[in-house]
């Protein structure tokens, strides 16, 4: 069939069902993004090439439906590789469409020319160029079944002058694979372990959320074991929050319940989980990974199991499909083994850290240092982030889908929220980038219109993203809402100062003239301050009501206290010892 090269193209991405794009338009790509509306795909044009990355991970992590990546060749393209890494360590599988400069020119250094392939080599599942202008429909259609295969993102790389072509060819068939279910083996030694086991956990990972029925299956195991469900660093949403089973995420600012119940286990089923370092890093000053119990590891990439941890068995496959198996597989007494004691402390455990949490206001400063106590008596009329982020929960509709940015205040959030559903926490993962919370929260927004949303950011990481706030007012774009922790300072780097560097504060602090709730206002949008808990969970109720019935687009700047919670990375970070000293009569003179 006679078809030309974009019409190859977009045709292929008609059979895979990709409906949305993000980007900034380019010459290099107008061939194609030209037929876009004609197929059925809406490009989304956004202020700057790195958001609208984290809007194609927001769109996929929200709906679970594929979207793309797309810019001009060279500076456009070098724009995206942070939110491509971003989706990797995110597990998002998105397609990453990169133009290249033409063939019959590159190597001249000519204009925008760029080596694509290897920028983003360690950043993609796959990658693929396309070798002849015939081969384009069959490159694409490869780059897209390994995306989903794999759970990441995949790169596409396309000489600028392959456009045009005329070409023969067919549009080729989509082949899927079924996921793998584990060996069988491997599940009858879990299965096993599970039954003896005298304090069984699971550990619920992304890959629980990106297995079909994978929550459910892994609540049945639980219920059937009365097992409490702990959950990996910002996966909150992989178990239902109201289940008396729910123990709460690990890792850096989590569930002291959860890590209290995880201690006692003597088998850990890790579920869909690889097992990352930063989720199970001490908290709270408990080291709480269980040392001597037997740990079942499940993932769909043998690759990562036993990679952090000691693991007993190792099971490769589906989170959903292993969680049904071991299910069948249990015995008939499994869990008996004090069963009930173990309900009546798993209860009493959620219950005490409930009152723990709820009692929380202040950040507490570490011996010899006195910082949170400086910024209390500074501004004794703000809130703290623990009362902001408990005017938010009294707010926050249980259906939202939220996102949250990396930083000091978004981190102290997380013990927080829980979820009924997966797919409703959309945080920047291990790849820790700022700037994530807004763009992703409008993609998710742009996924799921009929669902409230609400993104959060630190003012800090919120400046990287700022610029989007000039795009997302247009008439096409879905309203959302912002909330903005408004402090003036980049939190975790000054909390690295007053514990490491004696409160030698070098580039930590934020200008006080600039207003975030001013700048919305000036793109068109509402901007709101609030300065106590009763305005937050007022202006917030208010802006998802205006979100959901007047589609209207809110900013909330939260006035809050400069307290410091937990350093991210005690374990990475000591104080320095110095030797030779610094001496500023040492610095020359540059001779020009």
């Amino acid at each position: 069939m006679k078809m030309t090269t974009e019409e190859a193209f977009v045709k292929t991405l008609q059979r895979h069902g990709i409906q949305h794009a993000f980007g900034i338009i380019g010459s290099a790509m107008m061939p194609i993004s030209d037929i876009f509306p004609k197929a059925g795909i809406t490009f989304w044009d956004c202020a700057h090439e790195g958001s609208g990355g984290f809007m194609a991970d927001g769109y996929t992590r929200a709906t679970g439906k594929m979207s793309m990546m797309i810019a001009q060749n060279g500076p456009g393209i070098t724009n995206f590789v942070t939110a491509v890494k971003t989706a990797y360590w995110n597990h998002t599988p998105l397609l990453l469409v990169t133009p290249q400069a033409a063939n019959k020119t590159i190597g001249q250094g000519g204009f925008q020319e760029m080596e694509q392939m290897n920028l983003f080599a360690d950043c993609v599942a796959y990658q693929e160029e396309v070798r002849d202008p015939s081969r384009i429909a069959e490159t694409l259609n490869r780059v897209i079944i390994q995306a989903k295969r794999a759970s990441a993102p995949a790169q596409i790389n396309v000489p600028r002058d392959f456009w045009t072509q005329v070409i023969d060819i067919e549009i080729p068939e989509i082949v899927e694979f079924e996921r793998p279910s584990g060996g069988e083996k491997a599940l009858d030694a879990a299965a096993k372990m599970l039954s003896e086991a005298k304090f069984p956990v699971i550990l619920n990972g992304a890959g629980v959320v990106l297995a079909k029925g994978g929550i459910e299956a892994s609540k049945t195991l639980a219920e059937r074991l009365d097992a409490p469900v702990c959950v990996g660093y910002q996966h909150n949403d992989a178990f239902p929050g109201s289940h008396p089973l729910f123990a709460g995420p690990l890792g850096y600012n989590g569930s002291k319940a959860g890590m209290e119940l995880i201690s006692k286990a003597d088998v850990v089923l890790c579920l869909g989980t690889r097992l990352n370092p930063f989720s199970t890093l001490p908290g709270y000053g408990i080291d709480y990974w269980p040392k001597d119990a037997k740990i079942i590891q499940v993932d769909i990439n043998p690759d990562r199991i036993g990679l952090t941890k000691k693991v007993t068995v190792g099971i490769v496959g589906d989170a959903a499909k292993v969680a049904r198996s071991l299910t069948e597989k249990l015995s008939d007494s499994a869990g008996d083994i004090d069963r009930e004691e173990r309900k009546a402390m798993i209860a009493q455990t959620k219950s005490a850290w409930a009152q723990e949490l709820t009692s929380m206001n202040e950040e507490q400063d570490d011996p010899g240092t006195t910082w949170n106590e400086r910024a209390r008596a500074a501004k004794p009329d703000w809130m703290s982030p623990r009362m902001a982020w408990r005017a938010i929960q009294s707010a926050l509709p249980t259906e939202a889908i939220i996102s949250s940015d990396i930083g000091n205040n978004c981190a102290i959030g997380n013990a927080y929220p829980s979820f009924d559903k997966g797919r409703k926490y959309l945080a920047p993962g291990l790849f820790g980038p700022c700037g994530y919370g807004l763009p992703a929260i409008v993609g998710a927004k742009i996924g799921c219109p009929d669902v409230p949303v609400v993104g959060f950011a630190g003012d800090g990481a919120f400046g990287i993203a700022v610029n989007e706030l000039t795009a997302i007012g247009r008439g096409e774009w879905p309203a959302i809402t912002q909330i903005v922790f408004r402090n003036y300072q980049w939190g975790a780097e000054k909390r690295n100062s007053t514990l490491w560097f004696d409160d030698n504060f070098v580039g930590t602090e934020l200008d006080e003239e600039v207003s975030y709730a001013g700048i919305a206002q000036a793109c068109g949008l509402q901007g709101v301050v609030a300065r106590t808990q009763e305005e937050l969970t007022e202006a917030l109720n208010k802006a998802i009501e205006d979100q959901m019935k007047h589609g209207k687009t809110t900013l909330i700047e939260a006035m809050i206290n400069q307290e410091l919670g937990e350093p991210f990375r005690r374990d990475a970070m000591k104080k320095p010892v110095p030797v030779a000293g610094i001496d500023p009569a040492d610095m020359r003179e540059q001779t020009v």
